[in-house]
């Protein structure tokens, strides 16, 4: 068994999906208000408006990311405006971490970890 997708919730799709696409760096080609698939490969991420009214305090979300140079994505994100809650901290297991927040006040993470790791 696989986990297919992962999604999420909100009042506001195109925001939120724009907020994923400027930050992961894709684009899906899609403006639609309702649902949209931003990754397809390996675990999906959708955005979803069931039309159900959300407050944005997800607390209990968090989608972490893997990238090549966790240092480098901060300085981008910073650029862009992103909510940080914490920069890049080296954990005790070795992996490099940021924390922020979506639109939605989702927590996302990047991380990278050592070579070899």
């Amino acid at each position: 068994m696989t986990i297919g997708e992962v999604s999420l919730l909100t009042n506001d799709v195109v925001a939120l999906a724009n907020f994923y696409k400027t930050v992961l760096q894709i684009d899906n080609g899609s403006d639609d208000a309702t649902h949209q698939v931003l990754l397809t490969q390996g675990t999906g991420l959708t955005v979803y408006n069931d039309g159900t009214h959300r407050v944005k305090q997800n607390s209990n979300v968090a989608l972490a990311f893997t990238v090549d140079d966790v240092d480098a994505e901060y300085q981008r994100l910073l650029g862009l405006g992103v909510r940080m809650v914490e920069p890049p901290t080296t954990r005790p297991w070795g992996a490099r971490n940021m924390h922020f927040l979506d639109l939605d006040g989702n927590s996302i993470y990047f991380r990278s970890f050592p070579v070899g790791g």
